[in-house]
């Protein structure tokens, strides 16, 4: 099939590079003339695990980027993969999606023949029923299923396994309200479903936008809900991980997302639960369990921080931040749990030392004047304290590395630092 895809973004560029990846023919639409160069030079604009081979493997065949809006004349689908920042209350602000909609409109105005528009972004319940058909509709002087149709198409790809999660999906799930756009989607969707053994979910338009919500409160919440019972057992002198891994024998948990530690971040959970915290407020429910969620994750970095006070006034000492990116494998640093951390540190009136194998150029952006250390080595040597903040595989291996420390305490938010001898070693819920 012949698709275009609306913004280049972490879940833009995933999605063309594996629909081309796929054999279909990808038209990538993008604003920015830069990064729309980069794909056409074979070039990921995004750091994730596999996207630049198959960018590189595609650009100039099945994978093309520009900047013009009449592209998507030449093809049957169009997928909108445009941000929706949080607002201060919480709520998506949906007016690039909206903007990116009318353009499209405006484009398909002249295009004879059927076309579908699927909404990619994370947008609540509504959006694209009541916001996105109804600026299309102008836009494009069509009406709904007649040469135009909508649907929702919601995306579960985990930064640092984006390729992966897509192309061994556990679920892909059709929004609609016709069956038009679900038979056009199971055939763009065929060479996953055919070879993969996904689940395939068929709902309505406002079920398929609150599932992708509903996926990503329920993996926060249990990660609160962990963390705070790694709050009580480090209260108790006992280990979370041991009571972790035998709670996770009972099938009706499982043992994923039973890491306790510093939190959650990035670009997903902190802004989906918000935003559903705040759905759930416009129609009137005081979504408590969610809301304390958010509060035991906001605690966990000032808790790690307390743990490292324990052990003396960090005031014009150097200390180690190891791990800048919200997790391993991506450099992006959205509600990064070593920005509270760091400026925490800093409040302290610590001398910081960030170290990341691919986020420091990221959070210089955020915080400039720190210093930024080439190797975790570097950073370690001659520091006060270090606080493990991102699961990096190489923190694992650190071992004498602790000997050059000044002072050798260091506070995991992660549990991947080993105990050793000559480290004053404390875990954050262990």
């Amino acid at each position: 099939m012949k698709v275009s895809i609306i913004g280049s973004g972490y879940v833009g560029t995933t999605l063309a590079a594996c629909l081309a990846d796929l054999g279909h023919t990808v038209t990538a639409i993008d604003v920015d003339e830069s990064v729309v160069d980069r794909i056409n030079a074979g070039e990921a604009p995004i750091h994730e695990p596999g996207l630049a081979d198959l960018v590189a493997e595609h650009a100039g065949n099945r994978l093309r980027a520009t900047t013009d809006y009449a592209a998507v004349r030449d093809t049957d689908v169009t997928f909108i993969a445009l941000p929706t920042p949080s607002r201060k209350d919480g709520s998506i602000d949906t007016s690039l999606v909206e903007m990116g909609t009318e353009s499209l409109g405006e484009a398909l105005r002249e295009k004879d023949g059927e076309h579908l528009v699927v909404v990619k972004s994370t947008v609540v319940p509504g959006t694209t029923a009541e916001r996105v058909a109804p600026v299309l509709v102008e836009a494009s002087g069509k009406q709904l299923g007649e040469g135009i149709d909508v649907a929702m198409n919601p995306e579960f790809l985990r930064e640092g396994h984006a390729v992966s999660d897509f192309l061994d999906p556990d679920k892909i799930v059709f929004g609609a309200e016709r069956e038009a756009a679900f038979a056009t989607l199971r055939e763009l969707y065929r060479p996953l479903t055919e070879t993969t053994d996904t689940h395939v979910v068929e709902t309505g338009l406002n079920e398929a936008e609150i599932i992708k919500y509903a996926n990503n409160a329920f993996l926060a919440a249990k990660i609160s809900l962990m963390n705070e019972l790694g709050n009580i057992c480090k209260e108790y002198g006992i280990d979370a991980y041991e009571v972790a891994d035998a709670i996770g024998l009972d099938d009706r948990i499982g043992s994923q997302f039973l890491n306790s530690g510093v939190g959650w971040g990035g670009s997903c959970f902190p802004k989906d639960v918000a935003a559903l915290i705040a759905a759930a407020d416009e129609v009137g429910y005081d979504a408590q369990l969610l809301k304390a969620a958010v509060a035991v994750n906001d605690r966990q970095p000032e808790r790690l921080l307390s743990l490292l006070d324990d052990h003396g006034d960090v005031a014009g000492q150097r200390v180690a931040v190891l791990g800048l990116s919200f997790k391993p494998g991506t450099d992006d640093i959205r509600e990064s749990r070593a920005i509270p951390v760091i400026q925490g540190l800093l409040d302290r009136g610590a001398d910081v030392v960030g170290y990341d194998p691919v986020a420091a150029d990221r959070m210089r952006e955020r915080f400039p004047d720190i210093t930024y250390a080439d190797s975790a080595a570097e950073a370690l040597r001659d520091a006060h304290g270090a606080v493990v903040v991102t699961d990096w595989d190489e923190f694992a291996a650190l071992d004498e590395e602790f000997d050059t420390m000044a002072r050798p305490v260091v506070v995991d938010g992660r549990h991947v630092v080993g105990r050793r001898e000559g480290l004053t070693y404390e875990g954050l819920t262990w």
